[in-house]
Parts: structure tokens; C-alpha cells; sequence
């Protein structure tokens, strides 16, 4: 790789870690959110909105589409966030 090139791998790799520092911080913010809504759980059985998981993944993809971003990788990350939401929140359900 010539020497321009790795300069320019640099500066991009350097914005990719901001960026990543940025969804470092919302991800924080969904948690806090995640967490009050699982204080409002009574039963464990709730943890699972297989009709809201449906609706997300549906509006994701729309959205993808809109802003011209491939919808396979946002569905990909939003189901494996989800899937990571969804164990935490059984790892972290603490009712009767």
C-alpha cells in the first residue's frame, strides 16, 4: 500500500472510531431504556414481543431502503441486537 493510501486508511479509520465511540454512548442510552422497561415486566414470558420484534425489523428495513443502506446488514444488526437485548433482559428479570 502506498504511503498516500495508508494516510487516507488512517483518516478513515480514524473517523470509524469516533463514530464507534458515538454508538458506544446510545447504546448506553437503549440500555437505560431497555432496563425501565423490563422494570415493568411482571411475568417472564413478556420479555419476547414476537409482534413488536416483527414490526422493528419491518420499519428497519423500510428505513434502510430510504437512506439507501442495504437492508441485509441493518437486519442483521438489529436482530442480533435485539437477541442481545432479549438475553439480557433474562439474565436481569428478577420477579416472583
Amino acid at each position: 500500500m502506498s504511503p498516500l493510501k495508508r494516510k487516507k486508511l488512517s483518516k478513515i479509520r480514524f473517523e470509524l472510531d469516533k463514530l464507534d465511540n458515538s454508538l458506544i454512548k446510545l447504546i448506553k442510552k437503549r440500555t437505560n431504556l431497555v432496563k425501565k422497561v423490563l422494570a415493568l415486566k411482571e411475568k417472564k414470558n413478556q420479555i419476547v414481543d414476537q409482534k413488536r420484534i416483527t414490526l422493528i425489523l419491518k420499519n428497519i428495513k423500510s428505513k434502510s431502503l430510504k437512506n439507501k443502506i442495504d437492508p441485509k446488514i441493518t437486519h442483521r444488526i438489529w436482530k442480533n441486537m435485539i437477541s442481545a437485548y432479549i438475553d439480557f433482559e433474562r439474565r436481569n428479570f428478577k420477579k416472583k
